[in-house]
């Protein structure tokens, strides 16, 4: 699963559509390489400029809004693969662009990692990535109990 956080300040993500059209394009990300959509959890974190420091001072006094995204990855990892790295990477990117770069706002955006052992939806351990059980997760855009491929 990705889990993306948006920690976002008042005026930016306000509507429905623009939360929706960056959430597609994050899904995007993932689908184009196999995961099933449902996988993919957003959660945008609206924070009162009370509530936010960078560098030690309050956006207030900044000139424009500071947007701070944090992806888990559990269902597939990038790391050691300089190749998976980069393309994660680009799309990462350019997903976000429009609604974030194009917008003028300051940003920034990690990616950590979890151990896959430690994933379950629904109670199901997720099979392995690229499998005929995980195609079919994708198909029925829904987690189904599964028999492990011999």
């Amino acid at each position: 699963m990705p889990l993306w956080l948006v920690y976002h300040p008042e005026g930016t993500f306000s509507t429905p559509e623009e939360k929706k059209a960056l959430t597609t394009d994050i899904i995007k990300i993932y689908t184009m390489a196999g995961l099933p959509a449902f996988y993919v959890i957003v959660n945008f974190i609206k924070l009162t400029d009370d509530n936010i420091f960078i560098g030690g001072e309050n956006p207030s006094q900044r000139d424009k809004p500071f947007i701070r995204l944090v992806a888990e990855h559990i269902a597939v990892h990038v790391t050691n693969d300089s190749g998976r790295e980069e393309r994660t990477i680009k799309r990462i990117d350019e997903a976000l662009k429009p609604h974030i770069a194009d917008k003028g706002y300051d940003w920034e955006w990690h990616v950590d990692e979890t151990p896959r052992a430690l994933w379950k939806i629904n109670g199901l351990v997720p099979p392995p990535f690229g499998s005929k059980a995980e195609k079919e997760w994708f198909d029925l855009n829904k987690p189904v109990s599964w028999e492990e491929e011999k």
